[in-house]
C-alpha cells in the first residue's frame, strides 16, 4: 500500500526535462520556419495546386517483391496505377565465373500482377527490378471514306 508521500525530484532532473522540453518546442518552431521560408511569398497558390501537380509523375511504377532461393530468383510485380509499366528483372550471380542475367521488358497493365524469373548456376548474389515508362499506343491509321457519286 502506498502512503500519502510524494517523492521528491530533485533540481538537477527538473533542469533536465526543462532542457529537453525547450528542445523539442525550438525543433518544431525551427522546422515550421523551415518549411515556411521554402514556400515562395510571391505566389499566394495554395499548396493543393503544388500537390496536384507533383501527382502525376509521382503516380507510376509497378510494386514489385523479389525472393531468392538459391539459384532461383523470383519477382512478383503489381501495378495499381491506370499507366502501364515496363518492368526488367536483374539477376547478378554470387560467383564471379556465373554469368549475370537482364531480362527483357515485360509489360504490367493497370491492376495486373506479372511474375518474372531468373536464375544462376549456382547462388544468386542479388536480384532487382528496373522500371520505364511504357510507350503510348500507336493511333489507329484514318480511314477515309469515299463518297458515292
Amino acid at each position: 500500500m502506498r502512503t500519502g508521500r510524494r517523492r521528491r525530484v530533485s533540481a538537477h532532473t527538473r533542469r533536465a526535462v526543462a532542457l529537453v522540453l525547450s528542445s523539442i518546442v525550438l525543433a518544431g518552431a525551427a522546422g515550421t520556419a523551415a518549411v515556411h521560408a521554402a514556400l515562395p511569398d510571391e505566389d499566394p497558390a495554395p499548396a493543393a495546386t503544388y500537390a496536384a501537380a507533383a501527382e502525376p509523375a509521382a503516380r507510376f511504377g509497378s510494386a514489385c517483391r523479389t525472393v531468392i532461393e538459391r539459384s532461383k530468383a523470383v519477382a512478383y510485380c503489381h501495378n495499381p496505377y491506370p499507366e502501364a509499366d515496363l518492368v526488367r528483372l536483374h539477376t547478378e550471380c554470387a560467383r564471379w565465373w556465373d554469368l549475370d542475367g537482364d531480362g527483357g521488358p515485360v509489360e504490367v497493365g493497370p491492376a495486373q500482377t506479372v511474375r518474372l524469373t531468373g536464375r544462376c548456376w549456382k547462388e544468386v548474389g542479388s536480384v532487382w527490378v528496373t522500371h520505364e515508362r511504357a510507350p503510348d499506343p500507336p493511333h489507329p491509321p484514318l480511314v477515309r471514306r469515299e463518297r458515292p457519286r
